[in-house]
Parts: C-alpha cells; sequence; structure tokens
C-alpha cells in the first residue's frame, strides 16, 4: 500500500485537550516551522494548510516555510471568495510555487461560517458561493497556464489578463477540495484533481467517490481521492482510547451545546453529514469500529478519527484505500508530538515509508496561547 500520507499545520493554535488551553501553544511562526520541519523529516508527503478567520494567513504562513523546507509539499488553502482577482492570484500561486520549486498544492475552499464571510465583506448563498467559485477557477487555471483573457461574467470582469511568470507545475499547481453538495461535486467534476472527504464510514465515502467519478466521467476527466481524519495511535487499542476520551475529557455540556448549534447554523452540507453521525451526544462517538467522533463535539469540519493500534489504524486505512483512496491527510493534538508518534507507530507498516528516527527530545512542550481559541468552535473550523 503507496499512499500520500499529509499532516496538519495547526494555524490557529494546538493544544492537549480540546476546550481548554491550559497546556496549549499559540499559532507562532516558530512552532509552525518546528511541526513543518518535524513532518519533513519523519517523511510526511505534505502538509495541509488551513484558513479562516480564527487562523494565520495561509499564503504567508507557506512563503515562511519555502526555505524551512525542501521536500515536503504544501498545501495551502484557497478561499475562492475573498481571494481576490484571478489575475492577481495566478501571480501569487506562480509566484510561491516557483519559491517552493513546485511543491504548491491549493486546497479550494469556496465558503465559511456566514458570520466570518459577513465580516470579510462576502454574502453570498451557498449555491452563489460555488458558481461564483466555478467562474474564479475557470479564469485562474486559464490565466496561471499562460492564456491572455478577456471575461466579462457575474462575478469578474477582466481584460486582457496575462500572467508573466509561470509557475514550476504545468499547466499549474493541482487543485484538491472537499464538499458533499451537488454544486460541490459539480465543481470536483469541472476543475479538481483530488476530491478530499472528511472521515465519514467507509460506506458514505464510497456513495461521494462514486459520485464525483461519473459526474468527471461526463466531462472526460478523472479525479483522484483522498479521506480527511484525526488519527489517535498508541501502542495498544485500549490505550488509543483512553488518550481519545482524555482529549475530550475537559469538556463541559455547555460548551458542546454552543458547538453544536453553531456547526448546525451552518449551511455546509459536509459539515450537516459530520454532525448528524454522532448527534452532539457523548455516547454516541464511535460511529464505526476504531472511528471516533469525539473531536467533532467542538470542532466543525473535520471532527472524526481513527483511533486504536498501529495494526488496526492500518486495517481502517486499507478499507479506504479499497474504495480508491490514495492519499490522507491527518492530524492529532497536540499536532507536533502527534505527528512523531504516527510516524513512529504506523510508517513501519506502511509501503513506501521509511522507518523515521525519533526526534522526540527536540519537541517544543508548552507556550502563552489565547484561551479563546479552543473554545471558539469558528476557529477550529476553518480548512
Amino acid at each position: 500500500m503507496s499512499l500520500d500520507i499529509f499532516w496538519f499545520l495547526p494555524t490557529g493554535g494546538d493544544g492537549r485537550y480540546l476546550g481548554r488551553s491550559d497546556s496549549a501553544r499559540g499559532a507562532s511562526n516558530a512552532y509552525l516551522r518546528q511541526i513543518a520541519t518535524t513532518a519533513e523529516a519523519l517523511g510526511y508527503d505534505g502538509l495541509l494548510i488551513p484558513t479562516g478567520s480564527g487562523n494565520l494567513d495561509p499564503f504567508i504562513t507557506a512563503a515562511s516555510l519555502a526555505t524551512a523546507t525542501s521536500r515536503i509539499k504544501l498545501l495551502v488553502a484557497l478561499r475562492t471568495t475573498t481571494a481576490g482577482s484571478p489575475t492577481v492570484f495566478a501571480r501569487q500561486a506562480a509566484t510561491l510555487d516557483e519559491a517552493l520549486n513546485g511543491r504548491l498544492i491549493l486546497n479550494v475552499v469556496p465558503g465559511a461560517w456566514t458570520e466570518e464571510m459577513a465580516a470579510d465583506g462576502v454574502f453570498l448563498s451557498h449555491d452563489e458561493r460555488y458558481e461564483a467559485a466555478d467562474e474564479f477557477l475557470t479564469l485562474w487555471r486559464k490565466i496561471i497556464s499562460g492564456e491572455t483573457v478577456t471575461h466579462k461574467g457575474k462575478y469578474y470582469h477582466i481584460e486582457n489578463a496575462k500572467n508573466l511568470f509561470p509557475p514550476v507545475q504545468k499547466p499549474h499547481p493541482p487543485l484538491y477540495f472537499g464538499g458533499s453538495s451537488e454544486a460541490a461535486h459539480d465543481l470536483t467534476a469541472k476543475h479538481i484533481d483530488a476530491y478530499l472527504s472528511w472521515g465519514e464510514p467507509p460506506k458514505q465515502v464510497a456513495e461521494k467517490i462514486a459520485d464525483v467519478k461519473r459526474r468527471a466521467a461526463k466531462l472526460g476527466r478523472t479525479v483522484r481521492f483522498g479521506v480527511r481524519f484525526q488519527a489517535i495511535v498508541r501502542e495498544t487499542n485500549e490505550e488509543a482510547r483512553a488518550a481519545a476520551n482524555k482529549l475530550i475529557s475537559r469538556l463541559d455540556d455547555e460548551t458542546i451545546k454552543i458547538a453544536q448549534e453553531n456547526q448546525r447554523s451552518s449551511d455546509s452540507v459536509g459539515q450537516k453529514r459530520i454532525t448528524d453521525l454522532h448527534g452532539g451526544k457523548r455516547d454516541k462517538l464511535e460511529i464505526y469500529p476504531n472511528i471516533w467522533a469525539g473531536i467533532g463535539l467542538i470542532r466543525g469540519g473535520a471532527g472524526t478519527a481513527i483511533v486504536g493500534d498501529p495494526k488496526t489504524v492500518v486495517e481502517r486505512l486499507e478499507e479506504y484505500v479499497a474504495l480508491g483512496v490514495d492519499s490522507f491527510v491527518l492530524s492529532g493534538y497536540p499536532h507536533l508530538e502527534e505527528a512523531v508518534r504516527f510516524a513512529e507507530l504506523v510508517f513501519p507498516l506502511l509501503k513506501g515509508k521509511k522507518r523515521p528516527f525519533t526526534i522526540q527530545n527536540n519537541l517544543v512542550t508548552g507556550g502563552a496561547f489565547d484561551t479563546r481559541l479552543l473554545s471558539d468552535n469558528r476557529q477550529l473550523t476553518s480548512e
């Protein structure tokens, strides 16, 4: 089983517990660079850099890692609603791809929470955001590929647009994307290179893969597939379950209630699917063998985790591989230590992944942190 395994860069902050900040860390560039260089040394294939008002800017963060890393790919969030002109963004993406020597991947994000978009001056409905994303990506792909483009549409008007600085990757850096609505699947079929599903049970993921494949085939295209999971791996299943329970042990019912209300107010179809898996109930968190939704009690988006010993974790991954998945984007709290733990325990069981060397003596163990961040559900959902 040869897979792409990506890790997550917590640009909104990090901690050992959800809902509490006693042992948490701020999103300093120094800490993020430590995670990035550690992940590269361990053999991870890429890093997801999220977007959102509770996160550091993804493009500036990625640029700061250009000289700190040399091999690992950077999957950088592109929020099409706030990226501005497709022409300007083509120039920015080409510049960053050159600085990274062809290691840039873009994770397309058409929207966010309503309040967050309003603060950024965006007042589009769900389907309007996808319509605008379609127009943006159509123009961006032409411009960054070297075409001269004149266009007057519903959302963008440009004349004689041309990118003078081509990217290293041709025709452009790959586009990744995750979404569960019909509009999302249509956007994937038309523009996207790799579709990322949140960590739903295999049956639900298989249904989405089949639908995306069918829509893409009608356009003469093929799409790769990946899954976005949290990961809690320990030497035994019992230790892994205990670690999962410890992660949410300081969550109180009121915090969960507020987080669940925020999640249910979202117009994201994918968020509704994830929330419905557990319904905000502590006694319904194992939604499939060794797939646990406890993180989703407070964290929107990627709120499900594979929990178990190394052999069990690999068995779960193999179930998704059998569906056609070739990429996993993983994360764990805190992200520095868990990147090491996952690599040391699981990589030796994965084809193509070398056994990593031990670097735990270099780990950060503390730091200042804004107590509002881990308790603000919106901060934990923007990716």
